[in-house]
């Protein structure tokens, strides 16, 4: 199994905002694509930013998946979003293997 993994920071007084829309839209939209079986969201602690930041993960099971994904979902979700916090946030991508 496996874990794609957002990273995002986000300005602190967009926080309250970007975590329910994140809850509400868009990992629903996300899981909604049929390639992830669970989702978590984790605030990370102990950062030295001066935004708030999450980590987003969701498990999938093969890579075909994760390919699949990327291939048909992957740009207009990641669009949905830049539009809505555009310039007011910073993300990265990981894909992780569960051992």
């Amino acid at each position: 199994m496996f874990i794609y993994n957002v990273t995002v920071s986000i300005e602190k007084s967009l926080a309250e905002d970007w975590l329910n829309w994140m809850k509400t839209t868009h990992v629903p939209d996300v899981l909604d694509t049929g390639h992830f079986i669970d989702n978590k969201i984790c605030r990370v602690l102990n950062v030295d930013d001066e935004g708030a930041t999450f980590s987003v993960q969701y498990t999938f099971n093969t890579m075909a998946d994760m390919e699949a994904y990327q291939q048909n979902h992957a740009k207009r979700l990641q669009e949905d979003h830049a539009k809505r916090y555009e310039g007011k946030y910073a993300a990265f991508r990981t894909v992780l293997e569960i051992v």
